[in-house]
């Protein structure tokens, strides 16, 4: 028996299937993409943070202006912005950013 052609209908459904799979393969790796720069930005917030709360607590006795102007050097040396920085006796509480992560953090004794 010979192979039957088929139908007219059918010719090239095969290509419009492979296009789709490819769009969705793409838009997979896309939306992956855009969820590992979330959370790599999350996490150097969160390290700047880290960082920069240290080393304001480690300064507060000098007053908060110094601390957290200490604080905001720490957190842009670590490619990040200090939004927020409160001194309330050793404990420094402050929020830093990267991109639009942004975490808080305190540190003191």
């Amino acid at each position: 028996m010979s192979p039957q052609p088929a139908a007219p209908g059918d010719r090239g459904s095969a290509t419009v299937w492979a296009v789709l799979l490819v769009a969705l393969l793409c838009a997979a790796t896309a939306g992956l993409l855009a969820l590992s720069h979330a959370l790599t930005a999350r996490h150097r917030a969160g390290a700047a943070a880290d960082l920069a709360a240290l080393a304001a607590a480690d300064h507060a006795l000098e007053g908060e202006a110094t601390a957290c102007a200490l604080a905001a050097r720490v957190a842009s040396a670590q490619g990040a912005r200090l939004l927020r920085c409160a001194v309330v006796g050793e404990i420094a509480d402050l929020t830093a950013a990267v991109g639009p992560a942004q975490v808080r953090s305190r540190a003191g004794p």
